[in-house]
């Protein structure tokens, strides 16, 4: 069976509400589209305060994507430890970190030419 092409748009939307249902911090939305080299349309980056907040965020965003657009990821790699956490959705890939290793990795740097924008804590 064919996987089923979900809206871009809906698909960050509930990206977002799974990472927010759990108080995730500091999130970032990269539109990688204008980038030749980009492997996905964009990365969604958030960070939590301990490996249990990393997989609550992961768990979270696999449960209302699933609920809300019947997909799920692609692949999901780093849950054993939970300090980096990467969800593939295909044109949306997911990055969980705990903070001081997104601190470290400061991968939005590396993406310098990509619009980044800043999605404000709702609490």
């Amino acid at each position: 069976m064919a996987k089923k092409i979900v809206n871009n748009d809906v698909l960050l939307a509930n990206i977002i509400k799974g990472i927010e249902e759990v108080k995730g911090n500091d999130i970032d939305i990269l539109d990688l589209r204008e980038i030749d080299t980009a492997v996905c349309d964009y990365f969604v980056i958030c960070n939590g305060n301990s490996n249990t907040q990393v997989n609550a965020i992961v768990n979270s965003i696999q449960k209302i994507v699933s609920k809300e657009l019947k997909d799920k990821p692609w692949h999901v790699e780093g849950s054993d430890n939970a300090e980096w956490v990467l969800m593939d959705y295909v044109s949306i890939v997911v990055h969980v970190f705990q903070k001081h290793i997104r601190e470290y990795y400061n991968i939005e740097s590396l993406w310098g030419d990509a619009k980044i924008t800043k999605i404000e804590n709702k609490y």
